[in-house]
């Protein structure tokens, strides 16, 4: 699949006649919306606002072309446009030539447990593989049990930390002060 970083149109089908393309920095404000509203409320209004600052724009300028978005399209005779279902924030590594990261992942609620993530996880590996990739590495918080245990079933291996929590491998401060990860890798 070779793709121009700036495409806007779907580029194929996808999981159950949704498509899947590549982002476009107009598709930002769709973005922070979903990080405010499809983890329930957590973490209150402070929660939300940090998920939205792990999504700059920058993202969308500067790793589209291995960053994913899952749309469904609008209904016939509808002007309402499509709705975001899923999106995988991801980009080649610039210092090791041989990793990929997933910088963040979402599933629309009414679209979880229905193999959209993997889906998209698979569309992501397909992607670094093309780019002569054969690892990729993610992170997430102690606390996200099911973050650490979808990781997992996905193939990804907990990499040994300076702690363990609750029988989980732990990287304390990783991300400063309080800010302990897991971290994860799955080799392609």
């Amino acid at each position: 699949m070779t793709v121009r970083s700036t495409d806007h149109e779907s580029l194929e089908p996808f999981v159950s006649g949704l498509t899947v393309r590549h982002p476009h920095p107009s598709d930002h404000a769709a973005l922070q919306g979903a990080l405010t509203d499809w983890w329930g409320g957590m973490g209150g209004e402070a929660g939300a606002q940090q998920r939205r600052l792990l999504v700059p724009r920058l993202f969308l300028q500067h790793f589209a072309g291995t960053s994913l978005l899952v749309e469904e399209p609008e209904p016939a005779g509808t002007r309402g446009g499509a709705a975001l279902r899923a999106f995988l924030i991801g980009f080649l590594s610039q210092t090791d030539p041989d990793t990929a990261y997933i910088h963040f992942v979402g599933v629309h609620p009414e679209a979880q447990r229905g193999g959209l993530g993997s889906a998209l996880y698979q569309r992501f590996f397909d992607l670094v593989r093309e780019h002569g990739r054969s690892r990729v590495r993610s992170i997430t918080s102690p606390v996200n049990r099911n973050s650490i245990a979808y990781h997992t079933r996905m193939g990804f291996r907990i990499e040994a930390g300076d702690r363990t929590e609750d029988g989980v491998e732990v990287h304390t401060d990783y991300d400063g002060p309080g800010l302990d990860r897991v971290s994860f890798v799955r080799e392609l």
